[in-house]
C-alpha cells in the first residue's frame, strides 16, 4: 500500500542544521504550522556520503512537503558541492518534489548548471541565499509548494486571471482585457506568469512551453506565439517590447518572464 503524507513536513538536509541560522529558519516553519524533519545520517562515511543516503531513506519515509537542501556538506573538496548531486538524486525519484537550495553559491555557474540539470525533470527547484531571512525562506518554500493564486499581478500594469483565462493591461478601473491573447497563447503566458510567482527569475525550459504550439516545428511556432504575446501586451501599453523585455529567450534553454519596470 502507498504511503500517504498526513502531516506538513519540511524536511531539512544541512550538515548545519544546529548552527543559529538552521535554528531560526525552522522556529520560522514551525511558527507557520510545518514540522521541520532534519537528516540525522549514520557514520562511517564521507560526510556528504552519508547526508545522501540519510537524505533519500527520509524522503521515502517522512513524504515531505518540501526539502530545504545544502550546497555544501564539510570541508572536503570532494563534498563541496555534494548537494548537487543529492539534488539530482532526489529529482529523478521525485520529479515533483519541491526543493529549496540553501546555499552561499545563490548565483554563478553553479546554481546555472543545477538549474539547468533540474530543469530536464520539470522540478521546483529554487535556490536562496544561506544568510536569507527566515521569513523569505518561508516565502520561497510557499511558492514551491503552493498552487498559483487565482490572479497573478506582473508589475504594475498586467494582471492574469487565471479563473477567468484573461490578460488584463492597465491599473484600477482603467483595466482592459487584452482579447487577442487566448487560447494556446493564454496558456504559454500562463506557465511563464506561474513560474515567476513561484520563483521570479526562473527559467521555463523549452518542453514545458512548446506543448502549446502547433506544426512540424513546435519550436518555430513557439517563437511565433511568444512575439504575438508581446506584441499584444505592449499594444495595449502604448509600447512595443524589444528581444530583452518582458519574454526573454534564453538560448538553447527556454524563456524567463521580466516584469516591465
Amino acid at each position: 500500500m502507498a504511503k500517504v503524507n498526513t502531516g506538513r513536513n519540511i524536511l531539512i538536509v544541512d550538515d548545519e542544521s544546529e548552527s543559529a541560522i538552521l535554528r531560526a529558519v525552522r522556529r520560522r516553519l514551525e511558527e507557520e504550522g510545518w514540522r521541520t524533519v532534519v537528516v540525522e545520517p549514520e557514520p562511517g562515511y564521507s560526510v556528504g556520503e552519508e547526508f545522501e543516503a540519510a537524505a533519500l531513506w527520509s524522503i521515502e519515509q517522512d513524504l515531505p512537503d518540501a526539502v530545504l537542501l545544502d550546497v555544501r556538506f564539510g570541508e572536503h573538496r570532494d563534498d563541496q558541492f555534494r548537494g548537487l548531486g543529492i539534488l539530482g538524486e532526489i529529482v529523478e525519484r521525485w520529479p515533483k518534489l519541491p526543493i529549496l537550495m540553501f546555499t552561499q553559491y545563490a548565483q554563478g555557474p553553479d546554481r546555472e548548471t543545477a538549474v539547468r540539470g533540474s530543469l530536464q525533470w520539470d522540478s521546483p527547484v529554487d535556490f536562496i541565499d544561506k544568510l536569507a531571512s527566515p521569513d523569505e525562506v518561508v516565502l520561497r518554500l510557499r511558492r514551491l509548494i503552493g498552487t498559483s493564486p487565482e490572479s497573478i499581478p506582473i508589475g504594475n500594469n498586467i494582471l492574469l486571471d487565471v479563473n477567468a483565462r484573461l490578460v488584463y493591461i492597465g491599473a484600477g478601473e482603467d483595466r482592459t482585457a487584452a482579447l487577442d491573447i487566448q487560447g494556446m497563447k493564454f496558456e504559454i503566458f500562463r506557465e511563464l506568469a506561474t513560474s515567476w510567482y513561484r520563483s521570479p527569475g526562473e527559467l521555463v525550459a523549452f518542453s514545458r512551453l512548446e506543448r502549446y504550439s502547433e506544426g512540424e516545428d513546435p519550436r518555430a511556432s513557439l517563437r511565433v506565439r511568444i512575439r504575438e504575446i508581446k506584441d499584444a501586451i505592449g499594444k495595449a501599453m502604448n509600447t512595443r517590447f524589444g528581444p530583452s523585455e518582458l519574454i526573454l529567450n534564453v538560448r538553447d534553454q527556454g524563456y524567463r518572464l521580466v516584469p516591465p519596470k
